[in-house]
């Protein structure tokens, strides 16, 4: 079957009449039947992974890593030598090398970003901005992207950037109305194209491509964007763009979506709007990401009007390359002339994830090209990040945070309490009497394999140990909530879980899909509750209690947290941005690493004592979860004596079981 690449007819039909029906010049006069195979290339959250190394850990890594992309990359290229390489966003945050090149010891103008040195050592033919381009603010973000922006904190100059467009249409400036970047680009190669003769020749084909972002980034970056940016929806500004970009006629038009799909009913403020973009038309391609999942893949087995093995969306090919530098993503798409136009034949056209490690201990090797770019800025980041700041004599890790070992959280929820604590009496002697809690979430539990964990050894304390127990550089922030409020938001956190059936046999796995780990909250301060995984989500917390007392529903209280959270991201109930009664300058990193450097020597007495735990219950079958391999023992250094490991998966992690009776 073979789809026609139309204009976007039924938004712009104005605009359009007068040049949609016409063939663009430069190829008119090709043959009907000529074909052409053309490769879509695609990297998406990165998260400036330039190398194949783990800050946390100090070691390499070669599961990760831009480098080994790289290689795929010129693979792909040898294989089809008709190709264009984009990148879909979440790309110069997300490491300690990027926080060490925007916070530490940030670039000059007329510095390039380390991730972008090394994509362009790739040769990009475009981008769009993720949510997390948004995290060091408006200015690095226009510095380092070379691109001045008329908004507050903006940068006037063109300063170094990536030698690539970078197009985004769902973002303007609150001063002007104008788009930040580009809405839209049209990019010109030449490709060889087969006639049907058998001859072949050189022709040149016109990419038009338009970048999105995730609407909700208002809400999550609210204090870098509030007041100097608007945001529109993806579909809402696709209807606006595409008729300047059809005018242009480009051969196929890509969507390079920071986003990954969602069928629920469209809102202007979907987080994850891949679904709706494939439908519209003119839009040919979708390139997908933000979600940190593989399409195609068998995630979206099932979603309607989504092919998850062939890689179609609403007829749509698309693709969404991995995270971290663990994949490239390729869509193999067919050409066909037809009635002096190209079109896409589905027939011959599917997508692909490849990655950099088709089997544990088996991955690509490194491009020798990439880390000589950035290896003076590397050095200079991990020696950062050496700094000592004290010692611990309590492992403080992640393995089994779901379980219930708050080892990792404890020391931040005790560092933003004591914070809190200390400034908001400051700006609201009112509160200085109020009950300050502290909410803190495990960033790793396990979703980028099985070292992806936070393990800070007994022993001296660093920077690094800062970073690992804080992954992300968001700041602090503090919302006043009632206990109604405060069982609405542990409510939320316990949706982790699965709804175990104590009567049932066999096994049944305890957590589940539809909360990440970074959103499964546990606070501390005085607190203590319950977790009943027996009973529909909703109504699990049970004994929630302040200082051995029920929590009233109307007693007040505040809660420390991070921006991300007190704004509204996770959609958590009753954390909007409505009730932030503090909004700290400082990091939470940061807060973090002073706390410790004032401890010097952290001991348990310096920590809250775990504050839930599941409600005993008997189970007939096992209780299951997967995990890192071999840690059995941190379970029970933890005091976690209910946990056993089953089996080794062989590849680096474990199938554990929870006795929830103990």
């Amino acid at each position: 079957m073979t789809r026609r690449l139309l204009p976007l007819a039924a938004l712009a039909a104005a605009v359009l009449a007068g040049c949609a029906s016409q063939p663009a010049n430069h190829s008119a006069a090709l043959p009907e039947g000529s074909r052409a195979q053309v490769a879509i290339l695609e990297t998406t959250d990165v998260h400036s992974n330039v190398l194949s190394y783990d800050y946390y850990k100090q070691r390499e890594d070669d599961s990760v890593g831009y480098e080994r992309v790289a290689t795929l990359v010129r693979r792909a290229r040898a294989q089809y030598p008709n190709n264009f390489l984009f990148d879909s966003g979440d790309t110069i945050q997300g490491s300690v090398l990027a926080d060490y090149q925007a916070l530490v010891k940030p670039v000059g103008c007329d510095q390039e970003l380390g991730i972008y040195q090394a994509m362009d050592a790739m040769g990009y033919d475009g981008g769009t901005a993720g949510n997390h381009e948004f995290n060091y603010g408006l200015g690095f973000l226009s510095q380092v992207t070379g691109t001045p922006m008329n908004v507050d904190g903006g940068h006037a100059d063109r300063c170094a950037g990536p030698h690539f467009p970078l197009v985004l249409s769902n973002v303007f400036s609150a001063r002007d109305g104008a788009p930040i970047f580009k809405p839209w680009t049209v990019v010109q190669k030449d490709i060889a194209i087969t006639a049907p003769d058998g001859s072949t020749r050189k022709v040149p084909l016109k990419v038009g491509i338009i970048g999105f972002t995730p609407p909700p980034i208002l809400e999550w970056d609210k204090q870098n964007l509030a007041g100097k940016v608007t945001v529109t929806g993806v579909v809402e500004a696709a209807q606006k763009y595409l008729p300047q970009l059809q005018a242009q006629h480009p051969d196929i038009v890509v969507a390079v979506l920071h986003g990954g799909l969602n069928t629920a009913p469209y809102t202007p403020d979907m987080e994850n709007g891949g679904w709706y973009l494939a439908g519209i038309p003119g839009i040919d391609v979708v390139l997908l990401g933000h979600a940190h999942s593989e399409f195609p893949g068998p995630h979206y087995k099932g979603m309607k009007g989504v092919d998850a093995e062939r890689g179609f969306v609403q007829g749509k090919p698309a693709v969404m390359g991995g995270f971290f530098g663990k994949d490239l993503g390729v869509i193999d798409l067919a050409l066909q002339r037809k009635d002096g136009r190209w079109v896409i034949d589905d027939s011959q056209t599917h997508s692909e994830v490849r990655p950099i490690c088709p089997k544990k201990n088996d991955c690509v090797p490194a491009d020798p090209a990439i880390a000589p770019l950035v290896q003076q800025a590397h050095e200079a980041a991990v020696a950062y990040v050496n700094t000592p700041i004290g010692e611990t004599r309590v492992h403080l890790s992640s393995y089994f945070a779901d379980e219930g070992n708050m080892t990792a959280l404890a020391p931040i929820n005790a560092a933003m309490r004591d914070y809190v604590q200390s400034e908001l009496p400051k700006t609201h002697p009112e509160l200085a009497k109020v009950p300050v809690l502290a909410a803190a979430a495990a960033f790793r539990t396990g979703f980028g394999g099985p070292d992806d964990y936070t393990d800070v050894a007994v022993g001296p304390l660093t920077l690094r140990s800062a970073a690992d127990l804080y992954f992300y550089p968001n700041t602090l922030a503090a919302v006043k909530v009632d206990g109604a409020g405060l069982k609405a938001w542990l409510e939320k956190s316990a949706e982790r879980f699965n709804r175990i059936d104590p009567g049932k046999d066999g096994e049944q796995q305890l957590i589940g899909n539809t909360l990440p780990g970074y959103n499964f909250d546990q606070i501390q301060g005085d607190l203590s509750y319950q977790i009943d995984v027996t009973r529909p989500a909703g109504e699990r917390i049970v004994k929630l209690a302040y200082r051995g007392k029920p929590v009233k529903p109307d007693q007040t209280f505040v809660v420390a947290t991070n921006n991300y959270r007190a704004s509204g991201g996770g959609n958590f109930p009753g954390l909007d941005g409505n009730n932030i009664v503090l909004a700290a300058p400082d990091g939470a990193r940061e807060i973090l690493a002073k706390w410790l450097q004032k401890k010097q020597t952290l001991t348990a007495r310096d920590l809250p004592a775990a504050s839930w735990h599941f409600v005993p219950v008997k189970t007939r079958g096992e209780v299951v979860f997967k995990a890192a391999s071999g840690k059995q023992d941190v379970a029970r250094e933890a005091g976690l004596k209910n946990i056993r490991q089953l089996k080794d998966n062989g590849d680096g992690t474990a199938e554990y079981a929870v006795d929830l009776s103990r």
